[in-house]
């Protein structure tokens, strides 16, 4: 990894710092965890509510093929701030990428970085040598024995707390808080609200990625009482996972409220996003599966942004993003150049935001060469059978055409001339099967290889490592009988 030499990037933002604080755009990003596609009411949610991020829908821009960067949430938050694909950093999974039964894993993992390097120019390293204040309020989970805690990577303040005391920086564990404050929301929102005022005067970055929703579930009793007097949803029935979400939506509506009462809210872009899909304990039909995986339902997010007087509010876009665009977008509302040396794989959204013109890039990828065990709604079969969420696979969407590459049948079960037959590749046609049910890639051989093609010269790009040693601990057990673990669904 390179970080450019602070005196160069110091040296060629001096000018930028010193403009007038009126001419930048602050910046507010919310960032929920485990909040799936489906979750949010403006999606279409048939059982939980959320009425701020509703109204927020209609005073933004909705990207309703929005993506994280990866199936869970380290990784995720390492392409977020950095704003690298996987193969850059390394950081692959949570813990490990060798979890699930070994004797069902033909290949040798990648091994996992375990947290994001110092080394590594964040976002708010950029912004903060501009000039903005910049504040971190919840999960970080980027420490690690590889990583750095937030105030080494950028950010001047930093506080996490499940509602009940402050963490120490770097802390990672998911619990609940007091009942009055689930998951701490309300506390992590109102140090968020307090940073927003100390530094009102001049241009901020705050981020604030809440431990919500993620398990152990926790709401209001009110809220709680509220979904336990209501209809169930064909597809969404949890009281308290019903409860979280809710919670986590009026946090949202005291920070908008916040921005409101400082007359901030003209001169700030608000971004809401989450790190990956949901669990399995809410169905994201008709997406195909959830967290960890890497078929819509683990990767496709809401996402919402708010620039008042820049962006068409009520607008919405079908444009697939992924959250890497968010580094670069930054960077260019504000007129801040990419770091010298710094190498960015995600686009500036703003021809998008402003309705002026398109993206450059022909397509977006993701890069998992390892394993995660505990299986997802609709998953392959194999995968189901075997214990698995995911199995090493690198994937990417082309202009809503998505292809799967499976390692495991590419390196053993002979590559592309034994196509379509070996089971290497899928191929979905997301316009006319966004719940990826038809596999189209033996009936669309040129689409296929196309895509493959794009995706082989984008690993060589990237420096991607793909796993392509057996696997020396493979035996796998007889069809019909169980092997899949049952612990471990971070």
């Amino acid at each position: 990894m390179f970080r450019p030499a602070v005196l160069s990037v110091l040296c060629a933002l001096f000018a930028i710092s010193h403009v007038a604080a009126d001419d930048r755009p602050n910046f507010v990003l919310i960032y929920a965890d485990d909040l799936g596609w489906k979750d949010v009411g403006y999606q279409g949610s048939d059982f939980y509510e959320t009425p701020v991020l509703d109204r927020f829908a209609k005073e933004g821009m909705v990207f309703s093929a929005a993506y994280a960067c990866a199936g869970n949430c380290a990784p995720s938050r390492a392409c977020l701030m950095s704003g690298q694909y996987t193969p850059r950093h390394h950081l692959y999974a949570v813990w490990s990428t060798e979890r699930g039964p070994k004797n069902e894993m033909r290949l040798v993992p990648v091994p996992n970085s375990d947290g994001l390097s110092s080394d590594n120019f964040t976002v708010a390293e950029a912004l903060k040598s501009a000039g903005y204040a910049t504040g971190h309020f919840g999960k970080w989970h980027l420490s690690g024995k590889d990583g750095a805690d937030p105030t080494e990577q950028g950010f001047d303040d930093s506080y996490d707390s499940f509602g009940n005391g402050e963490l120490t920086e770097g802390t990672e564990t998911n619990k609940k808080g007091p009942p009055e404050d689930p998951k701490g929301v309300f506390t992590l929102t109102d140090k968020a609200c307090a940073f927003i005022e100390k530094n009102k005067d001049r241009p901020f970055f705050c981020y604030l990625p809440h431990h919500a929703i993620h398990t152990p579930l926790q709401g209001q009793p009110s809220s709680l009482e509220k979904f336990k007097q209501k209809e169930k949803g064909k597809y969404h029935k949890g009281n308290m996972y019903a409860a979280c979400t809710y919670d986590l939506d009026e946090s949202v509506g005291r920070l908008l409220k916040k921005l409101d009462e400082l007359e901030l809210t003209e001169k700030t872009i608000v971004i809401f996003t989450s790190d990956n899909g949901a669990t399995p304990q809410s169905p994201q039909e008709p997406l195909r599966g959830n967290k960890g995986g890497y078929y819509e339902g683990g990767i496709r997010e809401p996402m919402i942004i708010r620039w008042p007087g820049k962006v068409k509010p009520g607008s919405v876009c079908d444009v697939p993003v992924i959250q890497l665009d968010l580094y670069p977008t930054m960077l260019a509302a504000a007129g801040i150049p990419v770091p010298e040396g710094k190498v960015l794989d995600g686009e500036s959204l703003l021809p998008l935001l402003t309705d002026e013109g398109s993206l450059k890039r022909s397509a977006i990828f993701w890069h998992f060469p390892g394993y995660l065990n505990t299986p997802v709604i609709r998953g392959r079969e194999l995968d189901v059978r075997t214990g698995f969420r995911s199995r090493p696979v690198t994937v990417i969407n082309r202009d809503h055409w998505k292809l799967h590459l499976f390692h495991e049948e590419w390196v053993l079960d002979g590559g592309k001339a034994k196509l379509p037959g070996n089971g290497a590749v899928e191929l979905y046609n997301l316009r006319d099967d966004i719940g990826e049910r038809h596999d189209l890639a033996a009936s669309h051989p040129q689409k296929r290889d196309e895509l493959l093609s794009e995706l082989l010269d984008w690993h060589k790009h990237v420096g991607a490592i793909v796993p392509s040693q057996p696997h020396p601990d493979y035996a796998p057990a007889p069809e019909g009988s169980p092997s899949g673990q049952k612990k471990g669904k971070k």
